[in-house]
């Protein structure tokens, strides 16, 4: 068991909200989100950006709650600067949280343009409010697909974190699909279905799996499963889902900024499969990045932040 973490916060949290219309959305989510920002003890002037990007049923700001026996991630942050492994910087931890459960950072018409909202709206409300010398992502699982797709498709980050990012659509999402689809035969129309998932969560009652790939489906696609009620694949829905595959955008988004890829050896999802073919794609592409397989699962893995915070440092404050 990790020891638990007495050390108060030195530095400052900060919380604001701002509303922005590029998050309209089908589903009745606000428009307007709180950020909580933490910048530990320095002597002023510009600072990197580092922002989190949550995972599937998580918030940026949630890393910023007390936990039992482990390090709140600004009492991470904080740590790493005392003990000279990176310098302080600005690290925003926004709501991000969506009514289906999650974010995976890209437009959607059903969830909200998301991915303008993260490269348009929130770094220019940050920008509005500090110095700021460079900005970079980090992100788990949902979050560190976000990062690794928004490094592909914008030019505005510096250097993007990706640890267990969705990676491998067919094997991590293709293989849920006869469990979710019994579940959505049982519904008369599939909202009556994702009403009920979403119900059943409130009421502690949660089938996360199924609510996770309806979520894809509004995220990708329209919505609905990519496959007939007898389960065979629908190949033009699947196509929309697939051409967002890290597989697959890397045949044409190259020009990443300095990228970090990291994945447990044992993810539950089969998510390191994915990542370990977009490795050798990255290599016969002449991609360079940053990557390590690790013994592990999908769980339990902040302690890779010790590593990828301190790099996202380096190379923001070497290319600004």
């Amino acid at each position: 068991m990790p020891a638990h973490s007495f050390e108060p916060i030195r530095g400052k949290i900060e919380r604001f909200s701002f509303h922005s219309d590029n998050i309209k959305n089908t589903l009745g989510d606000p428009l307007e989100r709180e950020i909580v920002v933490h910048i530990p003890p320095n002597n002023g002037g510009p600072l990197p950006c580092i922002i989190y990007l949550a995972p599937f049923t998580g918030t940026g700001f949630a890393r910023a709650n007390w936990k039992a026996y482990a390090e709140t991630l600004p009492q991470r942050h904080e740590r790493l600067v005392k003990e000279g492994s990176m310098g302080p910087c600005i690290l925003v931890m926004p709501d991000t949280f969506t009514s289906l459960g999650g974010n995976q950072f890209i437009d959607s018409e059903i969830m909200g343009k998301w991915g303008t909202w993260l490269r348009e709206d929130l770094q220019n409300e940050i920008k509005s409010r500090y110095e700021i010398e460079g900005f970079g992502l980090v992100g788990k699982s949902s979050g560190g697909y976000g990062a690794l797709v928004r490094g592909m498709l914008d030019e505005e980050w510096d250097a993007v974190a990706c640890h267990s990012g969705d990676c491998g659509f067919e094997l991590i999402y293709g293989s849920a699909f006869p469990s979710v689809l019994t579940n959505r035969l049982q519904y008369d129309g599939n909202n009556e279905f994702i009403n009920s998932l979403k119900n059943n969560a409130e009421n502690g009652n949660a089938d996360m799996h199924s609510l996770m790939i309806m979520a894809m489906a509004s995220t990708y696609g329209d919505g609905t499963l990519p496959v007939t009620d007898n389960c065979i694949v629908d190949e033009k829905k699947w196509a929309h889902w697939a051409k967002w595959d890290p597989l697959n955008l890397i045949e044409m988004y190259h020009d990443l900024p300095p990228t970090w890829i990291d994945v447990g050896n044992c993810d539950q999802y089969h998510i390191q499969y994915g990542l370990r073919q977009l490795h050798a794609k990255m290599n016969e592409l002449n991609i360079e990045h940053e990557w390590e397989e690790f013994p592990g699962t999908h769980s339990g893995i902040d302690h890779r932040l010790n590593l990828s915070l301190p790099w996202l440092y380096s190379i923001i404050t070497s290319v600004s």
